[in-house]
């Protein structure tokens, strides 16, 4: 899961009122003006905590003629709020550390002799090394444009935007605003 999905369930979450609206939509579905009785608030302010819940996918709505009832999420409010917890904990990782012979085989295997990426990896593993590979270059700590990142990785691959996708989704890098900064290794899918 993409950190600044995480970081935005969060700054959601981090609402009183949200979070009593989650507790009384546990017991089932409400409408919109049952929960501003409930909490004591007029339902404009329900509609704007609602569509904040509905943003991140952990409230929806359904509608029975004219009234609208809203309906908790279960599974993906399970996820996002284990999702801190799992961080580098992917099925991808290994009960093992790649040796690095392998690491250099698929290297060889996927690179020219000019560093020029042949074709980028199905396989998970394998897909892994060359992204970590292509990270050569980028330093730990320093924030990166993304005319920058594009650049980087045209030393290597055309296809830019599929390299920065699947850093951002392997948890090598994150992005803010259009900035990019690469994650602490700990993070890594590796």
């Amino acid at each position: 899961m993409q950190i600044s999905r995480m970081v935005n369930f969060h700054k959601v979450m981090g609402d009183t009122t949200r979070i009593q609206i989650i507790s009384m939509l546990k017991r089932g579905p409400l409408h919109g003006q049952a929960i501003a009785g409930k909490l004591g608030l007029k339902p404009p302010t329900i509609s704007h905590h609602m569509s904040k819940l509905k943003e991140i996918d952990v409230v929806r709505q359904s509608r029975d003629k004219n009234t609208i009832y809203y309906h908790l999420n279960e599974k993906t409010l399970q996820a996002l709020a284990m999702a801190v917890t799992k961080i580098g904990e992917d099925e991808v990782k290994q009960d093992f550390v790649m040796a690095e012979e392998e690491k250099s085989a698929i290297i060889r295997n996927f690179f020219t002799h000019t560093n020029q990426l042949k074709t980028f990896p199905a396989q998970r593993k394998k897909k892994l090394v060359v992204l970590e590979y292509m990270l050569r270059g980028l330093k730990e700590g320093e924030v990166y444009e993304e005319k920058e990142i594009n650049e980087h990785i045209k030393q290597f691959f055309a296809d830019y935007a599929t390299i920065r996708r699947e850093w951002i989704i392997c948890h090598f890098m994150n992005r803010n605003d259009g900035a990019y900064k690469l994650n602490p290794k700990e993070m890594w899918l590796l």
